[in-house]
């Protein structure tokens, strides 16, 4: 059984400000950098992801490894995945000075998360990471698809950014973020995080998001690719409704409004009110036989880039 790290070892604002200076980082917005700086703040995630001794956790933006160390402390084993070509370099030997008798227990991947389709080692159980909040939905899902072992996954992420995954049907900011995550999982708020914890601080207020994931998937025999094309249909033009705002999806608004009756949807309910198991009925009963011209194809492409938007 390998000894417990001493209580020094996670980074404080004085050792956050000398491996920055050391290194030459200074924290930039394109990458959303911000490192948490407060031991109990790291120790706080630690504990809400309820992170267990026989945990395989995946970390992504590490940034200079406060999490990092704080999750060492508790798991098995820690992969963490990072962009940055400095912070990742550095990152090895800051884990091997502030714990060495973890440091065989950590594992680097430098590369974008958006990348990564297999890790080292055993399949990660967890996710807990400080994410970017210029990427974090798209990184959040990407994650939870390509690893269907993470059962549990407590991300901080842009206040209002974490509303809008845990948002359920009819809240005003529920939309695409909240029916993706909830199709992998139950999701739910855990927390606030204040500004004073981060290196610079930032302009903005931080969440905490729960993700447990389903012990069931949901039942359709729809595919994920089909349903989340209904998703983001219906919330691209979220002020219409269904029967509206399908009718690029479907080929047309009749066929729209065919697919929505077959689901036991009214076509004219607006999408902020459907759960993700509506939205997977909906996507069962789309016609196939009906091809539209050029005009409404084009309609159809809309929704991806809306959607894309609305994930930021």
């Amino acid at each position: 059984m390998t000894s417990s790290p001493t209580p020094d070892a996670l980074l404080g604002p004085a050792d956050i400000r000398e491996l920055a200076d050391v290194l030459g980082v200074r924290p930039t917005k394109q990458r959303g950098q911000n490192f948490v700086i407060d031991a109990n703040t790291v120790r706080r995630i630690v504990r809400t992801a309820d992170v267990r001794p026989d945990d395989v956790v995946v970390e992504v933006g590490p940034g200079l490894g406060s999490l990092t160390l704080a999750l060492l402390e508790v798991a098995d084993r820690v992969t963490a995945v990072e962009i940055d070509d400095v912070l990742a370099s550095a990152l090895p030997a800051t884990i091997a000075a502030r714990m060495p008798t973890r440091a065989e227990r950590f594992a680097l991947v430098h590369s974008d998360a958006m990348h990564v389709d297999e890790l080292p080692g055993p399949p990660p159980t967890a996710l807990v990471a400080n994410l970017p909040y210029n990427v974090a939905v798209p990184v959040l899902l990407h994650m939870l698809d390509t690893f269907p072992s993470i059962e549990r996954t407590l991300v901080m992420v842009q206040a209002e950014v974490a509303d809008r995954l845990a948002a359920g049907p009819g809240s005003r900011v529920y939309g695409v973020p909240s029916v993706k995550a909830n199709w992998y999982a139950e999701v739910k708020r855990a927390g606030s995080i204040g500004r004073n914890v981060f290196w610079p601080a930032p302009n903005v207020d931080s969440g905490l998001v729960s993700l447990v994931r389903r012990a069931e998937p949901i039942k359709t025999s729809a595919s994920k690719r089909e349903v989340f094309a209904v998703v983001d249909a219906a919330f691209a033009q979220r002020r219409k409704t269904l029967r509206a705002a399908l009718a690029g999806w479907a080929g047309s608004a009749a066929a729209a409004e065919a697919a929505l009756v077959a689901a036991g949807v009214s076509p004219q309910a607006r999408g902020e009110s459907l759960t993700v198991e509506e939205f997977a009925r909906i996507a069962e009963n789309k016609q196939e036989d009906k091809q539209e011209q050029e005009p409404e194809d084009k309609q159809e492409q809309e929704p991806e880039n809306k959607q894309g938007q609305e994930q930021q």
